[in-house]
């Protein structure tokens, strides 16, 4: 992304992490919970711990962009529509970690673990209050779009966009948990679940929301919108599942190989599944589910999907996914402000590229 693009979006970060803190600082006020109650509380501080950890805020800038399609004037309404995109993430991070068992995010506990540790013996009650943490995100999420002071019109039609796509996201998870159960899932069964698990709520809802806090009417170009923010999960998604086995684990902070030991049949998993021979097929349906997969087995994975060349395949797939997507958006010029339709041309682009 050009420089000053990411100045802009540095910008909303810094001023969005401001707002969550102040956010947090007041919510419990204006939570009906009994005084006796010290597990409502410390549910609280893990939601603000997990949510004030940051990541990288890209839903927040897609929103503020989207604005800027219509205005540059500063818009009120998309304060709130903010904190509501962010605490449904927040949502979704709890819920997710509790499906994978995964003991750490954004460099700290996991809310599953934290209960876990939290509650050593009583382990249907650490599971209980961490699916009661992620409810109470999503409820916070709906809450603070029903409170916030825009005309009860945008504000219907902000709540029914979160409503949708929490509803679609929901969706999205069960599609991919049964795409696992698939002995090998097409392309467009993983294009699904992208679409459903991920560029609903990180991309169509920003962009509707932040068109509707300026006062656009995002329905009158939805079919537009869609198809961007599909083409952009599809590409986004793509990477993440490349990462996963060709990152760099010192960039990303993270061991690579997750999807393979917990059984995820992802774009790289199709991808190496087709490119192998027999024998490497075997050696990479071995792996694939086996939570006590060696580094060593892992790192044998990798050298089969370089050797039958599936990391230059998949970028030359993420970049063609990336390059429609942009198009769709450079589509928008003779409708919308060129700074901002600059950004959503370059956002495909930038989601296959980044390293981590």
């Amino acid at each position: 992304m050009t420089q000053k693009i990411l100045q802009r979006a540095a910008g909303y970060e810094e001023r969005f992490n401001t707002l969550f803190e102040e956010y947090f600082d007041t919510v419990s006020a204006g939570l009906d919970a009994p005084s006796f109650s010290r597990f409502t509380p410390e549910c609280l501080r893990l939601l603000r711990e997990l949510s004030l950890r940051g990541g990288k805020r890209m839903r927040v800038v897609v929103l503020h962009e989207a604005a800027r399609l219509v205005t540059d004037e500063r818009v009120e309404a998309l304060d709130a529509a903010a904190l509501s995109i962010e605490l449904l993430q927040t949502h979704g991070l709890v819920h997710d970690d509790l499906i994978d068992d995964s003991p750490v995010r954004r460099g700290g506990p996991s809310t599953y673990y934290a209960y876990r540790e939290r509650f050593p013996r009583h382990s249907q009650t650490a599971l209980g209050l961490t699916v009661l943490a992620g409810d109470l995100a999503l409820a916070l999420a709906l809450q603070v779009l029903l409170e916030a002071k825009v005309p009860v019109a945008m504000r219907q039609a902000m709540v029914e966009v979160q409503t949708r796509a929490a509803a679609d996201t929901f969706v999205g998870q069960i599609i991919d948990m049964e795409r696992d159960f698939a002995a090998a899932p097409d392309e467009e069964i993983l294009h699904c679940v992208a679409d459903y698990k991920s560029a609903r709520y990180s991309i169509l809802a920003p962009l509707q929301l932040g068109l509707l806090a300026a006062g656009e009417q995002p329905a009158l170009v939805a079919r537009e919108l869609r198809e961007y923010a599909r083409l952009v999960g599809i590409c986004g998604q793509m990477r993440d599942d490349y990462l996963d086995l060709f990152g760099d684990a010192v960039v990303m902070g993270k061991q690579t190989g997750t999807d393979l030991r917990d059984g995820k049949h992802s774009y790289t998993v199709r991808a190496l599944l087709a490119a192998a021979d027999d024998t490497e097929r075997r050696v990479v349906q071995s792996a694939l589910g086996d939570p006590a997969c060696t580094p060593e087995t892992i790192a044998a994975v990798r050298e089969i999907g370089e050797r039958r060349g599936v990391p230059g395949s998949m970028q030359a797939d993420m970049h063609r996914f990336a390059q429609q997507a942009s198009a769709v958006a450079a589509g928008w010029r003779s409708r919308w402000r060129e700074e901002a339709v600059t950004f959503f041309e370059q956002l495909p682009l930038w989601s296959v590229e980044r390293a981590m």
